[in-house]
């Protein structure tokens, strides 16, 4: 059973996929869907301080990017071309709050930063899009793994070839434990 506090630090696409762990949902309702932005908050600047503004159809929309993203990263990480419906939705999301290289004068330089329009759910929900397409076309898609752990769903990229778990807290923990009773109980 997984923890119902949403896994963090994988690429975000994965993070994203991770709200929804074998035991429930963790963006069933608004609330649950800002906590998770506030989590996440580094890797979403143009959402993070304006949580407040999010409404009940950005949460139906980001579910529903979860639900293609998860398609298409099922697919792609066997190395099978996703369902062209799943790219053309993240595509559209994309589309729906376009990004910019945003120029300021800083007092001796320009900077430039990435910026998106367009409504804050919208910048959210195209910001999440864009993280599982930069996935699906990284060669590294085909690495990520699901977690071995019997009750797990959750997904992760690892970094070691021998990482097994989502998270060597959550599961690993589990799974040891779980050897080491049944070593001893036989014994």
């Amino acid at each position: 059973m997984s923890d119902p506090v949403p896994l963090t630090g994988e690429p975000l696409a994965l993070d994203l996929v991770n709200t929804r762990p074998s035991n429930g949902d963790l963006l069933t309702a608004l609330d649950e869907l800002r906590a998770w932005v506030t989590l996440e908050a580094d890797r979403l600047p143009d959402v993070r301080t304006r949580t407040s503004e999010l409404t009940e159809a950005d949460l139906v929309s980001v579910r529903a990017i979860r639900q293609h993203a998860a398609n298409a990263l099922d697919h792609a990480r066997r190395g099978a071309r996703p369902a062209e419906a799943d790219l053309q939705a993240l595509n559209k999301a994309q589309r729906a709050a376009p990004a910019i290289l945003a120029l300021s004068w800083n007092g001796s330089t320009t900077a430039a930063s990435r910026a998106r329009t367009g409504p804050v759910g919208a910048r959210l929900v195209a910001a999440l899009a864009e993280a599982a397409a930069e996935l699906l076309s990284d060669p590294s898609v085909t690495r990520i793994r699901q977690c071995e752990a019997e009750d797990c769903v959750l997904l992760f990229l690892p970094a070691h070839p021998r990482r097994r778990w989502c998270s060597a807290d959550r599961c690993g923990n589990r799974v040891r434990v779980a050897r080491h009773y049944q070593r001893h109980r036989q014994t």
